[in-house]
């Protein structure tokens, strides 16, 4: 039997969430590590402290319940909240907090952020925190079979008559609250996320175009991002670049390279730098690589098997290096008498 040992994970300076305890076993043994690149050297660290094995969530995925450990670098989007969602204890290497439409599942008992590894350290020997999830709860919990409820509610009716049917105002009444409570509940949820996730965006791709315009580095990267951007050869180079397997997942999350690109190209295109119809394939140019670092977590979510995984994800990359160009193209010649 192999010797495992328990860490405890507290926050980064910068970061959010925990602290938490991880006690692997022998059923619960992995650390999946969904970061795009290779293991960061924090994976190794908790690895050699703990005795656990690294699985890569790029090539390949593990059942759930074998997961001691989930290390993402989520920016702010939906990886943060996968695995805390299944009832993983999660690793952002990014300072992340409460973010993205997960969020809600972003608890400080499952969650940390902006990890060192000096935020690392052997356990005490104290029990873990326990966190259930829903799938705990449920097998938990007893259930009564179709059978049981049939016989329980034909009892019920012996015993206190048949139930009075519900007129067709009270069905009208329930329905109409039904609705607008689905539309209450998505109002808010739509404020939330704009407030906790839109706003905070935009504020920071603000300050960052301020730096650049401020320093005169927006000037050397108009300079250098015109002639390409101009150009059809020019976009494809940029999107072949963007959608190269080995970069895409890395600046894909939270979209923030292609976002402030973007903002330069916009401002160029206003400038009349660029002319305006080369500003639809910019934007596909540009956003190539969208998706690359979601790939395995998708596949999670639709809880594929690894087999699936392994050849899916670089199925997947590889195919952005063939789509993106000729998303370009298609939107260049859409673009033709547009302007």
């Amino acid at each position: 039997m192999s010797e495992y040992k328990s860490i405890v994970i507290k926050r980064g300076a910068n970061g959010w969430g925990g602290p938490l305890t991880i006690v692997p076993t022998e059923t619960k043994n992995k650390i999946l590590v969904v970061t795009g690149g290779g293991f960061p050297s924090l994976a190794q660290h908790i690895a050699d402290m703990t005795g656990c094995e690294l699985v890569d969530g790029f090539k390949t995925t593990i059942p759930d319940e074998e997961v001691a450990l989930a290390i993402v670098n989520c920016g702010g989007t939906a990886r943060c909240g996968v695995y805390p969602k299944k009832g993983i204890f999660t690793v952002n290497l990014t300072p992340v907090g409460k973010s993205g439409p997960l969020a809600k599942f972003i608890t400080e008992e499952i969650y940390v952020s902006d990890v060192k590894e000096s935020d690392v350290s052997f356990c005490d020997g104290t029990e873990a925190p326990v966190v259930e999830t829903k799938e705990e709860k449920t097998e938990g919990s007893s259930k009564m079979t179709r059978e049981e409820y049939l016989e329980k509610k034909a009892e019920a009716q012996e015993k206190y008559g048949e139930v009075a049917k519900e007129g067709f105002f009270t069905r009208l009444g329930k329905g109409v609250g039904n609705v607008v409570s689905i539309f209450y509940q998505a109002a808010r949820e739509a404020v939330q996320t704009t407030l906790t996730n839109i706003l905070p965006f935009m504020i920071f791709v603000s300050l960052i175009v301020g730096i650049i315009n401020g320093t005169g580095v927006g000037n050397w990267l108009a300079n250098t991002i015109s002639p390409l951007a101009s150009t059809l050869p020019g976009m494809i180079v940029i999107s072949l670049f963007c959608a190269m397997p080995f970069i895409s997942p890395l600046i894909g999350p939270g979209a923030v390279i292609a976002q402030i690109i973007g903002v330069l190209l916009g401002n160029q295109i206003a400038q009349g730098g660029i002319q305006p119809q080369y500003a639809l394939p910019a934007l596909f140019a540009i956003d190539a690589q969208v998706g690359g670092d979601f790939v395995p977590v998708g596949l999670s979510l639709s809880e594929a098997e690894a087999e699936t995984v392994e050849i899916g994800v670089p199925a997947v990359l590889f195919s952005r290096v063939i789509t993106g160009p000729l998303a370009v193209v298609i939107a260049y010649v859409a673009s033709i008498g547009l302007y």
